[in-house]
C-alpha cells in the first residue's frame, strides 16, 4: 500500500493530504493510459475510511465507493445538486408565504364569538407610535381608511408617503378624508397631491370628527388628544365589531365630503390673483407692510364690515386660510410691490 494512500489513521486528512492522496491514485490507475476498473478498486480499497469520506464529501468518490469521479463530473453533480435545493427552497418559500397570506386573512377576518375582548395598545411616545404603525401598515392586506384633522411636519409626511405608497403597490385599496383646515398648509398638499396621483381616493370635509386609520376593517388607530398629564397619545384597537362600528363613522363623514382637488399657489375658488380687483390689491399692500385693520380701514375710507367682507373675498380668491397668510401668498405671487 502506498504511503499516499492512507495519510492518517484515525483523523480526518488534512486537504492538502487529501489532494495529494487523490492526485496519486488518478496517476497510479490511468498510468497505462487505460482506466482498469479493477486496479481502481484496489487502490480504494487500501484507503482510509476519513479520506473515503473526504473524497465522497467533494464527489470526487462515487456513492458505491469502488469508483473515482473526475474533477469536471465532481463539479457537475455538485452543481447539479445546489440547483436542485434551491428549487426545492424557492418551493418551500412559496408554500410558506401562501400559507402566510391564509393565517393573515383568517387573523383579520370576523369573529362571530358572542363576546369579544379587544386588544388594546397606547402609546404617548409619538415616535413609538410611528414605528407600531409602520409595523401595522405592512401586515395591511385590503383596505386602509384614514381621517385627519391635522397633519405632521414635511419630513414626517415624505416617509409617510413612501409607505402609502408601498401598501399601494400592494394592492392596498386607499381612501382619506381630511378636513379643510388640514390641507393648507404647502407640505400637506404636496403630499395629498401624490396620493392622488398614485390612485388613493381622497376627500375633504369642513370638519372631521376624528384623527384616524382603520386597517383592514379589522384594527383602529386613534389619536386620543392630550392625557392626564397633558401628554398627547395614540389608542389602537383591534377588534373587528369595534372597526366596523368606526367604518360606519368614516363612510357617513365621507358621503359628505367633496373629492379633493389639487390647487395652485394663487388659486382659490375665484380664479387666479390677477382677478382681484384695484381694491382688494390695495388691501394686500397695506397688509403686506404689517397695516393693521384700523389703519386699513381709514386709508379705504370703508367701514370695519365691509374691510371683513374684502379680506373675506380675498382669502377666497387665494385659498388662504388668514390674512396674514394672504399678504404673505401675494407678495410671493407678485401681486403686491
Amino acid at each position: 500500500m502506498h504511503a499516499a494512500q492512507n495519510p492518517s489513521h484515525g483523523r480526518p486528512p488534512t486537504a492538502a493530504e487529501a489532494r495529494a492522496a487523490y492526485l496519486a491514485m488518478v496517476e497510479r490507475i490511468t498510468a497505462s493510459g487505460a482506466r482498469d476498473a479493477t486496479a481502481e478498486r484496489e487502490e480504494l480499497g487500501g484507503i482510509s475510511a476519513e479520506l473515503a469520506r473526504w473524497l465522497a464529501d467533494r464527489r470526487l468518490l462515487d456513492p458505491g465507493g469502488d469508483r473515482l469521479s473526475t474533477p469536471d463530473r465532481a463539479l457537475r453533480h455538485i452543481v447539479s445538486e445546489h440547483g436542485r435545493r434551491l428549487r426545492e427552497t424557492a418551493e418551500r418559500a412559496g408554500r410558506d408565504a401562501e400559507a402566510l397570506d391564509d393565517v393573515l386573512s383568517v387573523l383579520t377576518a370576523p369573529r362571530f364569538d358572542a363576546r369579544e375582548a379587544a386588544e388594546i395598545e397606547y402609546f404617548t411616545d409619538r415616535e413609538r407610535t410611528r414605528k407600531r404603525l409602520e409595523e401595522l401598515d405592512a401586515l395591511n392586506r385590503e383596505e386602509f381608511l384614514a381621517m385627519r384633522n391635522s397633519f405632521p411636519d414635511a419630513q414626517v409626511l415624505e416617509s409617510s408617503l413612501a409607505g402609502d405608497l408601498d401598501m399601494l403597490a400592494n394592492g392596498v385599496r386607499m381612501r382619506m378624508l381630511t378636513s379643510q383646515q388640514a390641507v393648507r398648509s404647502q407640505a400637506s398638499a404636496r403630499y395629498l397631491n401624490a396620493l392622488t396621483d398614485a390612485g388613493v381616493e381622497v376627500r375633504v370635509a369642513p370638519t372631521v370628527p376624528l384623527h384616524m386609520n382603520i386597517l383592514d376593517r379589522a384594527i383602529v388607530i386613534i389619536g386620543a388628544g392630550p392625557g392626564p398629564q397633558g401628554e398627547g397619545g395614540d389608542v389602537i384597537l383591534h377588534s373587528t365589531p369595534v372597526a366596523r362600528c368606526f367604518c360606519k363613522v368614516f363612510t357617513h363623514a365621507w358621503d359628505l365630503a367633496r373629492p379633493h382637488i389639487e390647487r395652485q399657489p394663487g388659486r382659490g375658488r375665484g380664479g387666479t390673483g390677477c382677478e382681484l380687483s384695484a381694491q382688494e390689491r390695495e388691501v394686500l399692500a397695506l397688509l403686506a407692510t404689517g397695516a393693521k385693520d384700523e389703519t386699513i380701514a381709514r386709508r379705504l375710507a370703508c367701514s370695519d364690515r365691509t374691510l371683513r367682507r374684502l379680506m373675506n373675498q380675498i382669502m377666497e380668491k387665494l385659498g388662504t386660510s388668514s390674512r396674514f397668510e394672504a399678504g404673505v401668498t401675494a407678495a410671493r405671487l407678485g401681486l403686491v410691490s
